[in-house]
C-alpha cells in the first residue's frame, strides 16, 4: 500500500518531521512491504518555519531583533530549498512568549521586530516570504513592522514616533520616502487560520486583546486606534481595510503589508499544502494519515489535520488522525481517530515520551492495515 504520512507538530514534544518519522517507522516495523512518503505539515501557526525547511531541506537562518518590548533578543527564520523562499513566524519576534506574563498588554508592544525579520530575508535575496502570523503580543496594526522597515510616523506636530497599540490614533503621517523599496517587489503570502475582521466585537481587540494582556478597559481603545490607523492608510491606498476579512489576525498586522506590499492574505493550511504539492501526493496514496497534538473545537477552523480530511474527500481516501489529546465533539470528516497515548499518565511524561508512543501508534496503524487486507480476503 502507497501510504501518506503528513502531520503537525505535536507541541512541546516532536517537530513534524518527528512525528512523521516515528509513525513510518511504527508501520515499518509490522514487516509489510508498504511505500511510505512523508510530508511534515503546519498551518503558518508555531511550526511552520521547522516543517517547510525539513520538508524542503531547507537551511535555518540566525540573526537578532527587537521583541515585542524592543528587547535585543535571538531569533530565527527559514530559507526553503529553492533558496529564494523565506518563511517567517510572526511570533519568532514579536510572539507573546518572548516576553513575561505580567508585562504583557498590546498597548505599549511593537511588531518591530517582525519586520526586523522580513528585513533580513530581504538581505538574503529572498523574492517571495510566507509570513505565519499566530502567537503575536501585539495590536499594533503593523506599524511597528513598518518603522522597522524604514517608514517613519509623525503625530500632528510632526513629532517623529513609534507607533504601538497605544499610539495609533496620534499618527497623523506616515513618511514612506525611506521605506525599504524591496518591500514592493517581493511577493508575501500571509498564512492565517482566523477570519475575523479588524474591528468591533469581533476583531482583533475584542476578540484577541484579552489573551495579549489587554485590561477590560483597554479594549475600546485599542479597537478605535485600529480603526482610526486603518482610515489613516486608506488615505494612501484607497483601500478599504476595516471590513476585509482575517485583517484581525495578529492584531491587524496585515493591513500595513496590504497596504504597502504585494501582500496577500491566505488560510495557513491553504498556503502551506500548495508549497508542498500536497493535493497530487493525496491523490496518488492509498491510505492518509495526519494529526497533531490536540484534537478539539478548533480542529474544524483551517487546523492541518482538517484541511488534510477535506483534501482526501476528493479523492475518496481514506483518513486516519492520530493524536495526543482529543476533546469529545464530532469530527466526521476522518474515519478513524487514534490517541497515541497507551496507558494514563501525566502531561509531562507524555511529552517526553512523545516519538516512542508514535512509533507504537504506528505499529497498531499496521497492524489496522494487515487486519483490513485479511478481511478483503474473507470469501
Amino acid at each position: 500500500m502507497k501510504i501518506l504520512i503528513c502531520t503537525d507538530s505535536f507541541k512541546h514534544s516532536m517537530t513534524a518531521l518527528e512525528a512523521c518519522t516515528s509513525l513510518a517507522e511504527g508501520i515499518a516495523s509490522t514487516g509489510e512491504d508498504h511505500k511510505i512518503d512523508i510530508v511534515p505539515l503546519a498551518d503558518g501557526g508555531e511550526g511552520t518555519v521547522r516543517a517547510l525547511v525539513d520538508a524542503t531541506r531547507g537551511r535555518f537562518i540566525d540573526c537578532t531583533v527587537h521583541d515585542p518590548l524592543l528587547k535585543k533578543r535571538k531569533a530565527q527564520f527559514g530559507i526553503l530549498g529553492d533558496q529564494t523562499t523565506a518563511v517567517i513566524e510572526m511570533a519568532a519576534a514579536s510572539g507573546i512568549e518572548r516576553i513575561r506574563h505580567n508585562e504583557s498588554n498590546p498597548l505599549f508592544t511593537t511588531s518591530y521586530g517582525t519586520g526586523e525579520l522580513i528585513g533580513q530575508a530581504l538581505e538574503q535575496g529572498c523574492k517571495k516570504i510566507i509570513l505565519g502570523i499566530g502567537g503575536s503580543a501585539t495590536i499594533d496594526g503593523g506599524a511597528g513592522l513598518l518603522a522597522a522597515l524604514g517608514a517613519g510616523f509623525y503625530d500632528k506636530h510632526h513629532r517623529p514616533l513609534l507607533p504601538t497599540g497605544e499610539k495609533l490614533d496620534e499618527i497623523h503621517s506616515i513618511d514612506i520616502q525611506n521605506l525599504d523599496k524591496r518591500l514592493g517587489e517581493v511577493e508575501i503570502h500571509i498564512a492565517s487560520d482566523v477570519d475575523n475582521p479588524l474591528t468591533g466585537k469581533q476583531g482583533a481587540a475584542y476578540v484577541y486583546g484579552p489573551q495579549k494582556g489587554a485590561r477590560p478597559e483597554d479594549l475600546p481603545i485599542l479597537d478605535n486606534n485600529l480603526k482610526e490607523y486603518a482610515r489613516l492608510l486608506s488615505r494612501y491606498t484607497s483601500t478599504d481595510l476595516i471590513h476585509q476579512p482575517g485583517t484581525g489576525a495578529a492584531g491587524g498586522l496585515a493591513i500595513s503589508l496590504l497596504a504597502f506590499s504585494r501582500a496577500t492574505l491566505e488560510n495557513g493550511f491553504t498556503q502551506i499544502a500548495r508549497q508542498l504539492n500536497l493535493d497530487p501526493k493525496i491523490k496518488a496514496s492509498g491510505l492518509i494519515i495526519t494529526g497533531e497534538g490536540k484534537l478539539d473545537g478548533q480542529t474544524a477552523y483551517g487546523k492541518t489535520p482538517q484541511g488534510v480530511a477535506q483534501m482526501a474527500q476528493k479523492y475518496d481516501k481514506p483518513v486516519i488522525a492520530v493524536t495526543g489529546s482529543l476533546e469529545e465533539g464530532k469530527y466526521r470528516d476522518f474515519d478513524l481517530i487514534l490517541p497515541i497515548l497507551e496507558k494514563p499518565m501525566d502531561l509531562q511524561e507524555a511529552l517526553k515520551n512523545g516519538k516512542r508512543l508514535m512509533k507504537k501508534a504506528g505499529q497498531r496503524i499496521g497492524q489496522i492495515i494487515l487486519l483490513s487486507e485479511r478481511f478483503t480476503e474473507v470469501p
